[in-house]
């Protein structure tokens, strides 16, 4: 299916261009859009809050390096380039201060950003982040080899390109607990993303797990974070267990859980009216 026409924009980096949506009155309140991991985008995560935010606010959404039209990339996209490209697309847009709305992968850099530089991020919208993850030994062995394994981690995923059989299972399973309002249109976009792309984890998900403990854990630092912040959660997400976000919630001082019935891990597409309403509102209070 064809996207959005939204507007693109690119961020030139020393590995690559980022492909950046920007819509919105130029002197608006500016807020940074930061999609999930592998199989995501900015349309992809953001097709359904870009243009409601946009009404009010100067909404800046970048592809991930090696994700939708930021390709292609000379370089691993790990934590730390993953946080240069969030810095220089706000420098690029002339932007001192935002608000951060991320999820999945988006959401541990949304986090990472307030802890690391704190004068950048007004406040934040955490929808299922990583980066607060732990495993159990033996389990967190095997996940380190599945992320250091060609074969698993990307030849036995790549089986779902083309199979929309396979991609509708992966999407209900994975990404939803439930039936989504443009549910065909997902896995159209899910199919098309792993036709371009492949179905693999992404770099910063591969290098984030070290043979005996988590490479990026930001757990220990989430009590430096002083802006408002809102922490949104399905409550039978597979990939991010809703303890982990309650959590982490509750070790950010001041911050807001909302924890989401019977949604899986991709909220913003499965319920999008819902999480539009929860980040509008959740903004709106800065904006008065």
């Amino acid at each position: 299916m064809s996207g959005p026409d939204f507007h693109r924009e690119h961020v030139a980096l020393p590995e690559g261009r980022l492909s950046v949506i920007v819509e919105g009155p130029e002197d608006a309140p500016p807020v940074l859009l930061l999609s999930g991991a592998g199989v995501d985008s900015a349309t992809m995560s953001w097709r359904h809050l870009i243009p409601d935010l946009a009404r009010d606010h100067r909404v800046i959404a970048p592809d991930w390096p090696k994700q939708g039209l930021s390709t292609p990339w000379n370089g691993f996209a790990d934590h730390a380039a993953l946080q240069r490209c969030v810095l220089a697309t706000l420098d690029q847009y002339g932007v001192d201060r935002a608000a951060v709305v991320g999820m999945s992968q988006g959401g541990a850099m949304t986090l990472a950003t307030a802890i690391d530089h704190p004068d950048r991020v007004e406040r934040l919208v955490a929808i299922a982040p990583g980066g607060t993850l732990s495993f159990p030994p033996v389990y967190h062995q095997l996940l380190w080899l599945v992320s250091r394994s060609h074969l698993l981690n990307t030849s036995l995923p790549a089986m779902m390109v083309g199979n929309r059989k396979r991609t509708e299972a992966f999407v209900r399973t994975a990404l939803f607990a439930g039936p989504a309002p443009d549910q065909d249109e997902v896995v159209d976009e899910v199919m098309a993303e792993m036709d371009a792309h492949g179905a693999g984890s992404s770099d910063w998900q591969n290098a984030s797990i070290g043979p005996w403990r988590m490479n990026v854990d930001l757990r220990p630092r989430l009590g430096e974070i002083r802006c408002p912040a809102l922490f949104v959660q399905g409550d039978k997400d597979m990939g991010v267990k809703p303890a982990t976000t309650v959590a982490a919630a509750k070790a950010v001082p001041g911050a807001r859980l909302e924890l989401l019935a019977g949604q899986g891990h991709w909220v913003n597409r499965q319920s999008p009216h819902t999480v539009n309403r929860l980040v509008r509102d959740f903004l709106a209070e800065a904006d008065t």
